[in-house]
C-alpha cells in the first residue's frame, strides 16, 4: 500500500479485505461502481443521474477516493472503471447472483 493509497483509507481499515469492505460500505460506493459496470465512460452529470440522482458532494466525495483507491479513473469521456475496478466488479457479480437467490426467498 502506498502513501496515497493509504491517505485515502480509514486509519482503522488495517487488513486489505476490511479496508475494501469499509470502502464498499461507504454510502454511494456500490452503486458508483454497478453504474460504471459496463465499460462505458461516463460525466459527472449522467454518473449522478445514474446514481439515482446522487447528492453532487457525495459523488464527488467517492468519486475522489475510489479514484485514489486506483478503482476509477478520469478518462477522456468520463468516469470509467481501471483494470483494477473491472476486476472488483467482476468478482461482486457472483455475490450479487447470491442476493438475487437469496432475496427471492426471503
Amino acid at each position: 500500500m502506498n502513501a496515497k493509497t493509504s491517505d485515502a483509507l480509514p486509519v482503522t481499515a488495517r487488513r486489505p479485505i476490511m479496508a475494501l469492505l469499509e470502502q464498499l460500505g461507504r454510502k454511494g460506493t456500490l452503486r458508483i461502481l454497478w453504474e460504471l459496470r459496463d465499460g462505458a465512460p461516463q460525466s459527472f452529470r449522467l454518473l449522478q443521474t445514474n446514481a439515482g440522482e446522487m447528492s453532487p458532494s457525495v459523488l464527488n466525495d467517492r468519486i475522489k477516493e475510489l479514484r485514489a483507491l486506483n478503482i476509477v479513473e478520469l478518462a477522456e469521456l468520463g468516469y470509467a472503471l481501471t483494470e483494477s475496478g473491472v476486476e472488483l466488479v467482476k468478482r461482486l457479480k457472483p455475490l450479487n447472483q447470491w442476493a438475487d437467490h437469496w432475496f427471492e426467498e426471503l
